[in-house]
């Protein structure tokens, strides 16, 4: 499995359309969590914010929302910000452009956000061209730090450690509320919040 745990310069400017940090954040680092709601394990996140008045950004799947209507709502009431992860959790290299746009269109129908987040990171050129020249333009939230939470072969002390030894100052972070990541963002989340606070950094959502 290749990926980079810290997002490259190189790579951001390539995708410059996208946003991948947020500028002017002295003190401030931006958590994400992908692939909720779940049942058990966003209620578990949003718990352990409430513990350090930190927000933070849930980009949840379309289908997950119909199926536990209660921790979204529970999301959006504590004050913390949404964006589609599409309704199916398509991958955009192995779907075709219309079908893709469809599925991120049967997400919007449960998650009212402009924040759009594309699963696993794939989205072509294509296809960001099309939802940022939409009805309704997506803003394109990418990251500039991956837990990697959800990588079997990483433990969670390393998942802890890609967070805390490479997140600077207006960083986003990517953890996941979701079964195969659970073990590790359980572990590493708590360790995470209660060290940034001790650094002084505000936990805030991405509010673009």
């Amino acid at each position: 499995m290749l990926y980079f745990v810290r997002t490259p310069g190189w790579l951001q400017k390539l995708f410059a359309k996208r946003i991948w940090k947020i500028k002017g954040s002295e003190n401030e680092v931006f958590l994400s969590f992908d692939d909720g709601p779940h049942p058990l394990h966003t209620p578990f996140v949003l718990d352990e914010l409430k513990k350090y008045n930190a927000k933070a950004t849930f980009f949840c799947i379309g289908n997950n929302v119909e199926r536990y209507p209660d921790v979204y709502k529970r999301i959006i009431e504590e004050g913390h910000a949404v964006g589609n992860h599409t309704q199916h959790h398509v991958n955009g290299s192995r779907t075709t452009d219309a079908d893709y746009i469809d599925d991120v269109a049967a997400a919007v129908k449960n998650i009212e956000s402009v924040l759009f987040r594309p699963p696993y990171g794939r989205l072509s050129r294509f296809k960001e061209k099309l939802l940022l020249a939409g009805t309704t333009p997506y803003t394109i939230i990418m990251w500039t730090v991956l837990s990697a939470d959800f990588d079997p072969a990483v433990t969670p002390q390393r998942c802890l450690e890609n967070v805390l030894l490479k997140t600077k100052a207006g960083n986003i972070v990517v953890f996941h509320d979701s079964e195969k990541a659970a073990e590790k963002m359980r572990y590493a989340l708590p360790k995470v919040l209660h060290a940034f606070t001790q650094k002084n950094m505000c936990m805030k959502a991405i509010t673009i």
